[in-house]
């Protein structure tokens, strides 16, 4: 007996920069991919760089988007900044895709993940601003924290550290507790959180580490941790499966 399998839900995924784009640099980007299609939906690649019909059909194809991490950070200029001496250079193709498609999932309640950059981004674009450096070492940074958050000051390439998770939120019903322990590779983190949005998890030394969308009718998670390198993680897991879950619901997907 033939079972008709279960639609594979398409889930937009912008490259990280414009460079890495051209110069196919994939390994980190791989990661996103690989987690989208473990958790059963198909991963469609989204070029920082195409003419507006195109985005704007290839778009419209979508039941869900996923925003990920980036080695470039948000221009300062966006939530009216100076730029700190440790804020990377922002990639405006980038900035103008990943706006394009918040915009979208918003407008048609389509289901969208946010990781690590993307988180930022996120924050930004609803009116929210941030600590541009954070660091337990650098005398420099805005925020002198108490956990080694960046890469370059972690003594472990399996690094974890707990984070506190806040009751009644989305997180806590995909973690099944209040607490958890994720990776961490980022030197910026929410200042002001953006409108719409609430604080779904926090580090012990109070770094923001997860928001989510209080609108009504749309499934939208940001978090400062990357679940894409956290495979066989509950909760990395079940993060990447509820967006699944959730677009196999969205207008496109039925």
């Amino acid at each position: 007996m033939n079972l008709e399998q279960p639609h594979k839900p398409r889930v937009g995924i912008p490259y990280r920069t414009r460079n890495e784009e051209l110069n196919n640099v994939r390994g980190k980007y791989e990661k996103y991919v690989e987690a989208v299609t473990r958790a059963g939906g198909e991963a469609i690649e989204i070029s920082l760089k195409q003419s507006p019909k195109a985005f704007r059909k290839l778009v419209q194809s979508l039941d869900a988007i996923v925003l990920p991490g980036s080695p470039a950070d948000v221009d300062p200029a966006l939530y009216h900044a100076p730029p700190h001496a440790k804020t990377a250079a922002p990639d405006k193709d980038l900035e103008q895709t990943d706006g394009a498609l918040l915009s979208h999932a918003v407008a048609e309640q389509k289901p969208l993940l946010a990781i690590c950059y993307g988180v930022q981004f996120l924050n930004v674009e609803f009116g929210g601003s941030l600590i541009q450096h954070v660091s337990a070492e650098d005398d420099s940074a805005e925020l002198k924290t108490t956990i080694p958050h960046t890469l370059s000051e972690q003594k472990a390439s399996d690094f974890l550290h707990p984070i506190r998770i806040e009751p009644g939120s989305r997180l806590a019903q995909l973690a099944g507790a209040t607490e958890a322990a994720v990776n961490s590779s980022h030197h910026q983190a929410i200042r002001t959180l953006g409108r719409d949005l609430r604080i779904a998890a926090r580090a012990a030394d109070g770094v923001v580490e997860a928001v989510e969308w209080t609108g009504a009718g749309n499934w939208i998670v940001g978090v400062q941790w990357h679940p894409e390198k956290m495979t066989g993680d509950p909760l990395a897991d079940a993060l990447f499966s509820n967006l699944i879950a959730a677009a196999r619901k969205s207008p496109v997907a039925s």
